[in-house]
């Protein structure tokens, strides 16, 4: 018995497979909002600068919401169950947000914003607003849905790693299908409504997008909701007649000072990798649509052309990203015992992110100079300089799947000793990638001004980042034990 709660024989796994597949309608919309969103903000007139602290709301709500959402979602005594009301609730605020975000520019045009003006201050507020709902909403659906599938689960070890495995798989799949809606862009001929005064092409294929990612969510919530029961819980005292369990803060600061020195290892490396993450998982698209392509969020038409067909084919990069991806974390298990342990294989792929942020400054540089001696700077760079940029997503992908899957792992086994909760556990290691979006979402924009513009910048920083996190990982941090998987979330089979 937990708390009132009595954990039964593990749930079948057609019942894992239906929660699961939520993770595929979360998953698209965070494909859409890393590949589209940055480049629509600023077709609202948001400066280049500015647009990087729209983003500060992702990390502020996975600090904040996160930890409470799952701490009072193992105290919910609701009839419906511990987590699927969480569930519900956020899977609605989804789909509120994401109509609020492609539809800003028409709301915003109805209540008085100029189609004249470059800057279009009521759609900004209506965008924001949403933005801000949905990175809460999306924290307050990811952390009970992982939750429930422990749940179902049942302490079963090797159910708990095929049920996060079948997470990662539809995550996977949302995220393919998340950037390659993102990159075709005539989807808006499906539906012909989106497409209006105040909504251009790219617009009506953000509107387009953001309308299936809720027919999605909703489907796969409906299906899991309805087809997977809940025991309710039921609170009890201890016999002392103290309370169950310490407050939500008690509970994490207790979690902090119980923190070993790997623990503590872990969160540096964690944080420096995730400080070379996020100046490219933010302006990747933007990246391929201002540096590769030549073109401009707003301005010349051409120039807005070429910007979006940048964007289109940066979301391209993004789900071959996506595959390489999904392959790789089927291989983590044997390539961390054929390199001699976990943090070897950390360390390698560190120096493959660091090699290929700083390869960006290379191609960066070519498609410069061909617009300048070769070709017109209305037309596309050559197939030479766009493969060697989608060549980099591509392989981006290798040191992604590891990033996804190793901290994780890590971190469950430091912590299983200190008698934490899982979602405690999850809670700490959050704020290791919460708090450098929040320093990346607030220098890179100053940066990339103080050095003329454009994303090269904040890849470099990142590039460095990764590079000192290798070190870390090869010297300060130490190995698991051997008979303890490698990949948790793929390792259902093992």
């Amino acid at each position: 018995m937990e708390n009132g709660y009595i954990n039964p024989t593990p749930s079948p796994l057609r019942k894992i497979i239906t929660v699961a597949s939520i993770a595929a309608g979360i998953q698209f919309g965070w494909a859409l909002q890393l590949s589209l969103l940055t480049p629509y903000v600023q077709t609202l007139g948001v400066p280049h600068a500015w647009a990087a602290f729209i983003w500060l709301c992702g990390p502020i709500s996975g600090l904040l919401v996160q930890p409470i959402v799952g701490y009072n979602s193992d105290r919910c005594t609701s009839r419906f169950g511990r987590r699927r009301p969480f569930i519900v609730i956020g899977a609605l605020s989804v789909s509120i947000a994401v109509f609020l975000i492609g539809f800003a520019k028409d709301i915003g045009h109805h209540a008085g914003d100029s189609l004249k003006r470059t800057t279009k201050p009521r759609a900004v507020a209506i965008f924001v607003v949403g933005f801000w709902i949905l990175d809460v909403a999306n924290n307050m659906l990811q952390g009970p849905c992982r939750a429930l599938l422990a749940d179902l689960s049942a302490n079963d070890h090797k159910k708990m790693r095929t049920a996060n495995g079948w997470f990662s798989f539809f995550m996977a799949v949302g995220n393919v299908l998340g950037y390659a809606a993102g990159s075709y862009s005539h989807l808006y001929k499906i539906f012909p409504f989106t497409k209006t005064t105040a909504c251009d092409m790219y617009c009506a294929n953000l509107k387009s997008c953001f309308t299936i990612d809720i027919m999605i969510l909703l489907l796969v919530t409906v299906t899991a909701v309805t087809t997977v029961k809940e025991d309710p819980f039921t609170k009890q005292i201890q016999d002392d007649g103290s309370k169950e369990s310490t407050p939500f803060i008690g509970e994490m600061i207790a979690a902090f000072k119980s923190l070993k020195k790997p623990m503590w290892i872990l969160l540096l490396v964690t944080c420096l990798n995730w400080i070379a993450w996020f100046p490219f998982l933010l302006f990747d698209t933007d990246w391929m649509g201002k540096e590769i392509y030549g073109g401009e969020a707003k301005g010349d038409a051409h120039k807005i052309k070429l910007y979006g067909d940048g964007v289109r084919a940066g979301a391209l990069g993004l789900m071959i990203n996506s595959i390489v991806l999904g392959l790789t974390s089927l291989g983590l298990e044997p390539a961390g015992r054929l390199i001699g342990g976990v943090k070897n294989l950390w360390a390698i792929v560190n120096f493959i992110l660091c090699a290929c942020l700083a390869s960006t400054v290379l191609i960066t540089k070519m498609a410069e100079a061909w617009r300048q001696h070769h070709g017109s700077p209305l037309t596309h760079p050559p197939l030479n300089i766009t493969g060697s940029a989608l060549a980099v997503f591509g392989v981006l992908g290798i040191p992604l799947a590891v990033t996804y899957s190793i901290p994780f792992a890590l971190a469950s086994i430091y912590c299983s000793s200190t008698g934490g909760g899982q979602g405690l556990s999850l809670g700490v290691l959050n704020l290791s990638i919460v708090i450098p979006q929040m320093f990346v979402s607030v220098i890179s924009g100053p940066l990339d001004d103080a050095f003329g513009g454009g994303n090269l910048p904040a890849f470099v920083l990142g590039s460095i980042a990764a590079a000192v996190s290798a070190l870390l990982a090869i010297l300060a941090l130490p190995n698991p034990p051997k008979q303890v998987s490698l990949s948790p979330g793929m390792g259902g089979g093992h």
